[in-house]
Formats: structure tokens, C-alpha cells, sequence
């Protein structure tokens, strides 16, 4: 048994293209459980010019999301290394939908709250509907860069998730 079949279990609480069950598969290399949460105290953005979204916190913010439960050291990994250092992982309390209970759970904050990049309100029918089957070539460019870097830097898997040039 690896370390990673014993360490415990960790809580994510998901708000953009994570709340896919595909994009979690590919990524996770899982179906883990997955529960509907709100977040408060933070507001998600739209980012100009890339496919996913950020939170950062807002007074009056509420966010919808999921929580991926039960997740290992090496999942989580898995979603420490395609969120990059753009986003800082933190510990926040949320609301389960279904019970109205809260839980500790960890989230992915934007690292910079005063990008100029950030505007609006991400929406995740727009994203799938729009954004969602690249976001897919994008997460599977990753994963194949994880288990084979062949000398290439991250930033060569980041040129994915960015979004094409609006025609104007």
C-alpha cells in the first residue's frame, strides 16, 4: 500500500470547471463523491482571456458549488499542480446545501484579489455550453504533461487554457 492509500482524506470545495464529473475524472483519475455546497464571503470571476474561473472574497458574495469529498494526498496534488501558483489553496467554511451543516473544507482562492483580469460573474451553463470541450483538450494535454514532462515547463500546458481571440 502506498502512502497515499493511507493519508487522510481531504474536502475540496469546487466553484468553476471543477464541478464537471468528467473534468474531475480526467483529473483526479476518480469519481469521488461529490456534494452540493454554498460558500459565503467570496464572489467568482470571470478571468479575461482564460477558460476557467477565480473566486476571491466580497462581502456579500455567495458562490454554488460541490464539494469533492474523501480525496488523497495524491489527488490533491493533482489539483495543486493544474491550479498552479495563481491560486492559493485555503481553508474556508461552507454551507451544505442539503442539511444546511457546515464544513471545513479547502477552495482555491485567486492569488492576486486586485487583478485587473478578473470581472463579472463566472457561469458555469455559459462555460460548458462554450468553453468546456477545450477546458477537456486542455485537462488531458495536463495530464499526459504530468506523467511525462519530457523537459517541457508547465507554462507550455498553461497556452490550454486560455481562450481563443474573440472575432470581432
Amino acid at each position: 500500500m502506498t502512502s497515499s492509500d493511507q493519508s487522510p482524506s481531504h474536502n475540496v470545495f469546487v466553484y468553476g470547471s471543477f464541478q464537471e464529473p468528467s473534468i474531475v475524472s480526467l483529473i483526479l483519475e476518480c469519481n469521488p463523491a461529490i456534494v452540493s455546497a454554498q460558500l459565503h464571503g467570496f464572489h467568482v470571476y470571470r478571468l479575461k482571456g482564460r477558460l476557467h474561473a477565480c473566486i476571491s472574497p466580497s462581502e456579500d458574495g455567495l458562490i454554488n458549488g460541490k464539494i469533492l469529498t474523501g480525496l488523497t494526498d495524491g489527488q490533491l496534488e493533482n489539483l495543486d499542480m493544474i491550479e498552479g501558483d495563481e491560486y492559493v489553496r485555503k481553508t474556508v467554511d461552507v454551507v451544505l446545501t442539503e442539511n444546511s451543516e457546515k464544513m471545513k473544507v479547502e477552495t482555491y482562492v485567486w492569488a492576486n484579489k486586485d487583478d485587473p483580469d478578473m470581472y463579472g460573474e463566472w457561469d458555469f451553463k455559459e462555460w460548458k455550453r462554450l468553453h468546456m470541450e477545450k477546458f477537456i483538450e486542455a485537462a488531458n494535454k495536463f495530464m499526459e504533461w504530468k506523467k511525462n514532462p519530457d523537459g517541457k515547463s508547465r507554462e507550455e500546458f498553461e497556452k490550454f487554457v486560455h481562450e481563443d481571440p474573440l472575432v470581432t
